[in-house]
């Protein structure tokens, strides 16, 4: 005998189908070991996010050692973050996941957790972002598209992996999500600051030459190398506009005018703006996260948002800024 469901009940039907989903994709990294990931020639490539390497990333981020955008994917940014976090506890900074590693990085507790949306999370948010400076310039901001986007950053995660853990969520007030817990922003006062072109990795110390934290980062291309030497941080902007000047900056499509872009996430220089005492030239954030490293700036030394916020917060007015190769 055929059954018929009412339209709210199959929606309903739907809706608990795909909690349960995430649900178990959840439970699939809170319970995943990183010594399944190969040591010696490394994590296989794939299409799929690993739940291991979900939980490693995480895991490197709590610590200090920001693999960039969580997305379950084994790539150099992953491999940097592995070498650095040696360093920062004494190992030999060779990038492999071997059980001296995975004893001092792991500290167990639940990698992925629920997080109720909230109204805020759906308040200022734009239809799009254009590509063209000329357009961007014309727009109140240039904010969050989708509360997706806007939680994703917030959770330091990739928004296809957001999406893949809630499939079938809509990201509305009221609804429980599933989301990354990368922990809470490093603390402590940064003394000097090195950015290496080679490696794209900038490393921040304490006063005692400590490493206080590591990020993947783009530092300059080759048509528009960052500068070399040191310098000096002078201040930082938060939300900063951006002052689009050809002559001075580079060119941009068909703009050929002096414009401001305005504040927002998704501008061009993100959440945040470190300068430097080398006029035009800085430390800032991105709209496009999962690119760092992967393609150039210009010039410029570029991190995720959170992790130039996270910088940010422990710079002031004459910390040091060395580029090496």
């Amino acid at each position: 005998m055929r059954t018929i469901v009412g339209m709210s009940t199959f929606f309903l039907l739907v809706s608990v189908i795909a909690a349960e989903a995430a649900e178990v994709k959840a439970d699939a990294i809170n319970s995943a070991s990183l010594s399944t990931i190969p040591t010696k020639r490394g994590p296989k490539p794939s299409a799929d996010p690993d739940p291991a390497i979900v939980r490693l990333q995480v895991l490197l981020d709590r610590a200090g050692s920001s693999p960039g955008v969580i997305d379950g994917m084994y790539g150099k940014n992953v491999t940097k973050a592995v070498a650095s976090f040696e360093k920062m506890t004494g190992m030999p900074p060779d990038g492999t996941i071997d059980p001296d590693v995975i004893s001092r990085l792991e500290t167990g507790g639940p990698i992925i957790g629920s997080y109720t949306v909230t109204a805020d999370d759906a308040k200022s948010l734009v239809d799009h972002i254009p590509a063209d400076y000329g357009e961007k310039a014309k727009m109140p901001s240039l904010g969050y598209t989708s509360v997706a986007e806007r939680l994703s950053e917030r959770f330091h995660m990739h928004i296809d992996l957001l999406t893949a853990l809630n499939p079938g969520s809509d990201f509305v007030p009221g609804e429980t999500v599933q989301v990354a817990k990368p922990g809470p922003a490093r603390q402590g006062n940064v003394a000097r600051i090195e950015a290496d072109k080679t490696t794209g990795q900038v490393t921040a110390y304490d006063n005692r030459d400590v490493i206080l934290a590591a990020y993947p980062a783009t530092v300059g291309s080759e048509d528009n190398p960052s500068p070399g030497g040191t310098h000096r941080v002078k201040g930082v902007a938060r939300m900063p506009v951006f002052r689009y000047n050809p002559k001075v900056n580079f060119k941009q499509g068909n703009n050929d005018k002096v414009l401001t872009i305005p504040k927002g996430p998704n501008g061009p220089v993100g959440t945040v703006w470190i300068d430097l005492t080398e006029p035009t030239y800085g430390i800032h954030g991105t709209p496009d996260p999962e690119l760092i490293d992967k393609v150039g700036s210009n010039g410029c030394v570029r991190l995720t948002n959170w992790d130039a916020e996270e910088l940010a917060g422990m710079v002031k007015p004459g910390v040091v800024v060395r580029f090496v190769n």
